[in-house]
């Protein structure tokens, strides 16, 4: 069941939003912003974050600034929600990093259908991230299997040369030393220090 937050200073606000989500989600409630904060950033972290924006000690916009900037909370979504209605509103609450921006007083079918919105949205984000991060390492493993097929060949012809020819297996042999005891000394050297590694 989705995780929800819900950070307003109107007990009664607070009271509204539990009923109307309560009976979907998981519903926590913060009655300023420094709690909402500290709810937000614990773990398991909240799905979508309902804020109001016109709290004393720390408002909306600071709060959602503050979500933004943190890597554990930035990609929460978060949705205003007030009674400050003016376009330049609506901007800064978007300039902050908020996904939407609902009027109050609030119309539960509009918020119910905003929330179902961007809660799937995230869901689908989640899932991209995912895929990306099982797709990055994928890669990373076929990288390192296709490196020691090149690796395996280049001993086989070493070892096919020398079965062949004695004098040319051997010759293979310390080029490859001498290629080695080349590099070994270069990687002191400023020029390839970054890109002689051990490896």
């Amino acid at each position: 069941q989705a995780f929800f937050l819900v950070i307003d200073d109107a007990p009664q606000n607070l009271a509204l939003m539990d009923e109307l989500l309560a009976d979907f989600y998981t519903v926590k409630v913060a009655p300023n912003g420094p709690r909402g904060l500290k709810i937000a950033g614990q773990v398991p972290p909240p799905d979508l974050i309902l804020l109001d924006v016109m709290m004393p000690e720390m408002d909306g916009y600071e709060v959602c600034r503050q979500l933004k900037e943190s890597p554990a909370t930035r990609d929460i979504p978060v949705i205003f929600l007030t009674a400050k209605t003016q376009l330049a509103d609506e901007q800064q609450g978007f300039a902050v990093g908020a996904v939407d921006y609902i009027a109050k007083p609030i119309s539960p079918p509009i918020l119910m259908a905003r929330v179902s919105t961007h809660l799937a949205l995230r869901q689908a984000a989640n899932f991209l991230r995912d895929q990306n991060a099982y797709l990055e390492q994928e890669v990373v493993n076929r990288t390192e299997e296709v490196r020691l097929v090149q690796e395996a060949t280049i001993l086989a012809m070493t070892s096919l040369a020398e079965t062949r020819d004695n004098e040319t297996g051997n010759h293979l042999l310390r080029t490859q030393r001498y290629v080695r005891t080349l590099a070994i000394g270069l990687r002191e050297h400023p020029r390839f220090a970054a890109v002689l590694t051990d490896e």
